[in-house]
């Protein structure tokens, strides 16, 4: 019997999972894919919100800027990466003006301080962003935003949830759940588990695990956004993360660098009917070029090195579900789209705040260590490292990111198991270079292999379930600027 269940392995189950290793609680992390983060959580653009994108009065506003502001502390405990580039919110005329004094005026009512956000003219634009569109007119400048991996956050919380006591059940998908008097009983296909309490952070899947239980008074529309990932050599295209003024359907288009590096431009923001469709299309990747353009109009699309997609689990409600449902001791965090990388921290706290108010008795869990050590080893021009070197600290397994077999066999010997070449590359970086894997797979599969006593050919890239259909690269080269 354990105190409370979580349903979800994906940023905001993880960051709960981890809240909760703070107390002294028999907790259990159930997540249906063979590895957390496979879902939204690993396909989104990693920004670090500012509190502007919530509406002042909703969840989103409330727990977007404390969960910004938790970013700082949780990545110096975790190493997962983070850094704040700062944001510009662009205009090109007086309809947009209007709209960027708008979301000044609701930064302050959600709590943004007036050292953190400015409108800024055409001159210090252009003193920050001298690649931007020559056509900019005016934008909200919003200095506390940052930018993480939000695939390595996930694995970061889930690893150091784990060290501190949380049970995690892979490729466990929840298909029942049995309302006891006391307790609930989660059917999965692998086993039963019994808890006392149970919280459903699902993601796209939360409405048909609330309805198991009857707690469903929701529902989710998924919504799809897709991205385009470019070489490093673009970075230096843009210094800060780029949104054009917002519609009432979409932060927009943005342009961005990642944690490590990478030019990056996307989503776009569309309906789907199945929530496991990942693909990318040429027409709306058409369509994210051509405005990504309105921002930074040089990128060369020759360097596009792949496109991806992730699904949202937008609500019925247009803001966060955060609550105890109908059903007592059932709790439903659902509806967790952006900005729900940023909120995760706060989130978590407001549920282990939903459960003591339920009547779980928290008590402090003195061992609790909030460190996690990280996998990716900073190498400087010192690296002496070489292919199949004798030293695993120096064999260089992935040429484009430089991942050494030692940061590999971390990865592997940590309490998580790996069974996927992609749950190595969410870890290790080996794999997302220029070459998209082409040299470092073998050379992942055998190590893999090695370690789980198998055969390199049984070792999978990814799950079975995950087999997005995606845009040739070579198809986004050739289309003209």
């Amino acid at each position: 019997m354990y105190d409370i269940a979580i349903v979800g392995g994906g940023v905001t189950g993880t960051a709960i999972a981890r809240e909760l290793s703070k107390y002294n609680l028999q907790t259990v992390l159930i997540e249906k894919e063979s590895d957390v983060s496979t879902g939204a959580s690993k396909a989104n653009s990693g920004i670090v919100h500012g509190g502007y994108v919530g509406k002042a009065g909703t969840l989103k506003g409330e727990l977007c800027i404390k969960g910004n502001k938790a970013f700082k502390k949780l990545d110096s405990e975790l190493n997962f990466g983070f850094r704040r580039p700062g944001a510009l919110v662009i205009g090109f005329n007086e309809q947009d003006k209007k709209q960027l004094e708008k979301i000044y005026e609701n930064a302050l009512a959600v709590g943004h301080s007036e050292d953190d956000i400015e409108i800024i003219d055409y001159d210090k634009i252009k003193s920050l962003e001298p690649n931007i569109n020559e056509e900019v007119e005016i934008a909200f400048y919003c200095h506390s935003v940052g930018v993480a991996s939000p695939y390595e956050m996930v694995v970061a919380l889930a690893e150091n949830a784990v060290d501190n006591g949380v049970e995690l059940k892979l490729s466990s998908e929840v298909t029942n759940i049995n309302n006891q008097e006391d307790h609930f009983e989660i059917i999965t296909k692998k086993q039963n588990y019994k808890s006392r309490f149970l919280i459903n952070a699902a993601g796209t899947g939360s409405e048909k695990v609330a309805s198991y239980a009857g707690a469903d008074n929701f529902s989710i529309n998924p919504r799809r956004g897709q991205y385009i990932l470019f070489g490093k050599d673009q970075a230096d295209l843009v210094e800060k993360v780029i949104f054009q003024t917002p519609t009432p359907e979409t932060k927009g288009v943005l342009v961005t660098t990642t944690y490590h590096g990478n030019f990056m431009i996307g989503p776009n923001s569309e309906e789907i009917d199945k929530p496991e469709n990942i693909d990318t299309t040429i027409e709306e990747l058409e369509n994210i070029i051509e405005t990504a353009r309105k921002s930074i109009p040089d990128f060369n699309l020759k360097r596009a090195l792949t496109t991806f997609a992730g699904v949202r689990a937008s609500s019925d409600r247009d803001d966060f579900i955060i609550e105890e449902s109908r059903v007592s001791n059932f709790i439903n965090v659902a509806g967790i789209d952006s900005p729900g990388l940023t909120a995760a921290p706060a989130i978590a706290e407001k549920v282990v705040k939903i459960l003591e108010n339920s009547g779980l008795k928290l008590e402090k869990n003195q061992d609790f260590n909030p460190k996690r050590e990280p996998i990716i080893k900073i190498k400087d021009e010192n690296f002496d490292g070489k292919i199949d070197a004798k030293d695993p600290e120096k064999n260089i397994i992935c040429r484009c990111e430089t991942v050494t077999e030692a940061e590999i066999l971390d990865a592997l010997n940590r309490d998580i198991t790996i069974k996927t070449a992609d749950a190595i590359k969410r870890r290790t970086r080996a794999g997302m270079g220029n070459c998209q894997a082409n040299f470092c797979r073998s050379r992942v599969k055998r190590l893999i292999a090695d370690y789980h006593n198998c055969k390199p050919e049984d070792v999978k890239v990814r799950d079975e379930a995950e087999k997005p259909q995606r845009v040739s690269i070579n198809k986004i080269r050739q289309i003209e600027k």
